[in-house]
């Protein structure tokens, strides 16, 4: 059983941590942007975007900024009240640090996780541990299954790059099966295996990844951010939103920016 005590975001080129030997409470960290260093038990670690990093209990560490380098990166800290029949990698004594290549659905994992903590929705304490379990499964699931083939995995880059330069459009398994030049069903089956999630799913987050901001930082009506994305009714955009992020599209709008008068 998993219980998160705090769900961080770090940002900046002024962060620093540390951790005692002897505190009892687990850290993942997912990096989402830049570069940050961490020395634990005494080896240095560098971070990237997409790497993760799991610090057990008990471990002592360090963790600084790169200086004039800017970062961002998740941090989830949480206690397992028992380990049987969970995860074989919340047993590990010693830290662990991957490259992930489920990048996208851990962060938006990880994005989920972090605004139901701070905005304490109803029941975000059960929603936030299934998150994270969800996140260390697949985590642990990469592991086991070890590094992709390098063909397969230049095949969902190349995918994943076309579905990110036309999310607006209609994107089938059949464009996809064209853009790496193999059958329909062959590229929706490799790349649910690569990312973990599916053709609809991707196409699905890359677009209200991209309605957030425009939620925050244009004057366009939910309609027309709807419209603009690529979808025709803005009450199933309005329902896509909200099992993506947790909350609806108002809520972004709240905090818009508005241009100084």
């Amino acid at each position: 059983m998993l219980q998160v005590h705090h769900v961080v975001q770090d940002t900046g080129v002024h962060w620093f941590d540390e951790g005692e030997r002897g505190v009892h409470l687990h850290s993942v960290v997912l990096m989402t942007y830049g570069k940050c260093i961490y020395w634990v038990e005494g080896e240095k670690m560098m971070l990237e975007k997409g790497d993760l990093l799991l610090l057990p209990q008990q471990v002592a560490y360090y963790g600084k900024s790169i200086p004039t380098v800017t970062h961002a990166k998740y941090v989830v800290s949480f206690s397992v009240n028992d380990r049987a029949g969970l995860l074989p990698i919340l047993s590990e004594a010693r830290p662990l640090h991957w490259r992930t290549e489920r990048f996208e659905l851990l962060q938006q994992r990880f994005r989920t996780l972090f605004e139901q903590w701070s905005e304490k929705l109803p029941y975000c304490e059960a929603m936030c541990q299934a998150l994270l379990l969800e996140s260390l499964t697949h985590w642990n699931r990469e592991m086991d299954e070890g590094r992709r083939s390098t063909v397969k995995q230049r095949h969902a880059e190349q995918m994943k790059l076309y579905i990110q330069n036309h999310y607006r459009e209609r994107v089938t398994k059949d464009d996809l099966g064209s853009v790496i030049d193999k059958s329909p069903n062959y590229a929706a089956v490799l790349f649910r295996e690569m990312t973990g999630q599916t053709i609809g799913d991707y196409i699905h987050a890359e677009r209200i990844k991209r309605s957030i901001y425009l939620l925050q930082h244009s004057r366009m009506t939910v309609a027309d951010i709807a419209e603009y994305l690529g979808y025709c009714d803005p009450s199933y955009f309005h329902k896509v939103f909200k099992r993506e992020v947790g909350l609806s599209p108002s809520a972004y709008v709240k905090e818009r920016e508005h241009p100084a008068q």
